[in-house]
């Protein structure tokens, strides 16, 4: 049976696939985002969408990268570099294929953190955006 927010056990999260990770870290980090906006002000729905998709692309979180990169735990570390370094599936459609390969490696550390029930960590790094 499964339940929403299932929290696993790190030994469980770090056998995931690294592209898995980024998969639930990519809607982690949407729904941070849009929550964010809808809580910030009162945007009109299209200009949430443009918003968020301006902030969620891969060059934008590989500039959010660049200011929590240094915050990671060793852990953490280890999980962006299997990230980043895992052969994925997709292309990068809208940037280079180093920004989308860290944000690759930044959306497997956000899933990780997210199927351990690691919110304030993820609200940690997540609030230099």
């Amino acid at each position: 049976m499964f339940n929403f927010n299932t929290v696993i056990p790190p030994e469980k999260a770090k056998i995931i696939s690294p592209v898995t990770l980024a998969f639930i870290g990519d809607a982690v980090y949407s729904l941070y985002i849009r929550e964010k906006l809808v809580l910030s002000a009162d945007y009109k729905a299209g200009d949430l969408q443009k918003l968020s998709s301006k902030i969620v692309s891969a060059h934008g979180q590989s500039q959010l990268l660049e200011r929590v990169i240094l915050k990671f735990t060793e852990e953490e570390t280890e999980i962006f570099k299997r990230g980043r370094n895992a052969k994925k599936g997709t292309k990068a459609k809208n940037a280079s294929v180093a920004e989308y390969n860290r944000s690759t490696g930044f959306e497997a550390v956000l899933g990780y953190l997210y199927l351990m029930g690691n919110y304030e960590r993820i609200d940690e790094l997540l609030g230099e955006e």
